[in-house]
Order: structure tokens, then C-alpha cells, then sequence
């Protein structure tokens, strides 16, 4: 990777197992250069294998609940005294809708869940750019990215209310990317991601079918897990300094079709 990352510092959330986007990001910016924490919910880090990772990243493991104010301040901290500095770059890679997860129409909510699904998947990055903000614990021009979905602007019905989440997501990333490019230069981006086979992406009903769909509308295909980090890296190095505030499709080009002659067929 010639040492695109080198000597950057950073965190990333949501690394659950090796389907996982996250997952890969940490084994290339790690290939990059980079030094970075990981960290999950507690109940994730018992579910998944992220101490595996650690182990061939070299990395340390920080539980933290990314709903917690105080959970993000104190991993903020910890990290920082671990790392030696500032962070460079952040990976928001976190979703989950209980909705979803229980097969709840979208006419049908559990609004006690669909609480949980906006706070989980939107509101806890919004926590964790603004302790970010408030104690200063970027370097200038760094890089804060988050990952989303086209189902943001356009509906895909079995989505449910994750795609109120990351409409939710992507707006909040353009109002802090603004602040923070004020303050120290800072970039806040989303990465629309074609839909992945992750442990998540795989729990929306009818998934295998969408994957299918989506492979034959795009003229690149679906991008890989694997592809998505390369993106993530890209936008974590120095040659990406003026992107802000983007939602930034990385699709195969689904995101621009109307119709294409393999659906039709």
C-alpha cells in the first residue's frame, strides 16, 4: 500500500467478524501504515471474533457502547493515551434496527425500537463527532467517514426504518462536516456502499435476491467489502483533503441507472 497511512492514528468502530467492512478496512490500513484502535459494543465484542483481528492487526480492543456519551469520552481518552496522540481518522461502520431484525413492517413499527434503530445506526455518530469536537481530539485534516446506503434517498421497502437512519446519518454529516471544516479542516464523508454480504447486510429479508439484482444493474457489479476499504483508505490518506460534507456513491455505478437490458431480460 506504499505506506499510504504511515504514521497516521485512528479508530475503528464496528469490526464484528470477517464479512465485516470494518474488518477489512483494519487489515489494509493496517497493510497502510496505520495504528488504530478497534472497538464495538460490548455485546458485539462477545458475539464476533474482533480479538482475532487485534492479533494480526497488532491492535488493542476497546469495548465501547457508541450510544453512551460517556462510553465514546472514556475510549477517547483511553485511545489517545495508547496511540500517543491525536487521531487522523475515524470509522463509523455501526447499524442495526431491532425493527429489521424482527421482521417489523415499516407500517408496523416498535417505536421503542425504532428509537434504538436511529439512535444505534445515526444519533451515535453524531455523539461521537461532537465529543470528537468538544475535546479536540482530531489532528487537522483529518478524516471522519461513515458508511450508508442508497435506500437514504430511494425506497427500498424491506429496509424498513434502517433507511430512515441513514438519511438521518448523511445529514448529520454534512452539518458537522461543515463545523469541523471550519475549525481545523477536518472532512466528514459517507461511503454509499453497494449492499454487502456483511452479518447485517444479510439479515434484510429478501437480501440474496436485492444482491442479485443490484450485481446485474450495475455496469461494474457490486463493490466488494474488500473494495469499500480500499475507498475508506483513500479518503483517510493526504489526497483526498478538500472532500467534505460528500455523500460518495461507491456502487459499480448502480447509483446513475435507470434501467439496464439484464433486468429485463
Amino acid at each position: 500500500m506504499n505506506n499510504l497511512l504511515h504514521q497516521k492514528k485512528g479508530i475503528i468502530f464496528g469490526a464484528l467478524d470477517q464479512s465485516s467492512i470494518a474488518w477489512k478496512v483494519a487489515l489494509k490500513a493496517k497493510e497502510a501504515g496505520a495504528e488504530f484502535i478497534l472497538s464495538n459494543a460490548p455485546v458485539a465484542l462477545r458475539m464476533g471474533t474482533i480479538q482475532k483481528l487485534a492479533q494480526i492487526t497488532d491492535s488493542k480492543v476497546i469495548g465501547a457502547d457508541a450510544t453512551s456519551q460517556d462510553d465514546i469520552e472514556n475510549l477517547f481518552e483511553e485511545s489517545r493515551q495508547i496511540l500517543g496522540g491525536k487521531f487522523d481518522f475515524i470509522l463509523h461502520s455501526i447499524g442495526m434496527s431491532p425493527n429489521v431484525r424482527k421482521k417489523k413492517h415499516y407500517t408496523e413499527l416498535n417505536y421503542d425500537w425504532y428509537h434504538k434503530t436511529l439512535d444505534i445506526s445515526a444519533m451515535s455518530f453524531h455523539k461521537i463527532l461532537q465529543c470528537l469536537y468538544q475535546k479536540e481530539h482530531m489532528n487537522k485534516k483529518g478524516s471522519i467517514l461513515a458508511l450508508t446506503y442508497i435506500a437514504a434517498q430511494r425506497v427500498f421497502p424491506d429496509y424498513g426504518d434502517m433507511a430512515d437512519a441513514k438519511a438521518l446519518l448523511e445529514s448529520i454529516t454534512r452539518s458537522f462536516g461543515y463545523h469541523f471544516g471550519k475549525k481545523n479542516g477536518v472532512r466528514v464523508n459517507t461511503i454509499s456502499q453497494s449492499p454487502t454480504p456483511t452479518t447485517a447486510g444479510s439479515g434484510v429479508k429478501g437480501f440474496e435476491d436485492f444482491l442479485s439484482f443490484a450485481q446485474k444493474m450495475s455496469p461494474l457489479g457490486n463493490a466488494s467489502a474488500e473494495d469499500c476499504a480500499q475507498y475508506c483508505l483513500s479518503l483517510f490518506s493526504d489526497y483526498t483533503q478538500m472532500v467534505t460534507m460528500q455523500n460518495l456513491y461507491h456502487d459499480g455505478g448502480f447509483s446513475a441507472m435507470g434501467v439496464t437490458p439484464d433486468v429485463l431480460a
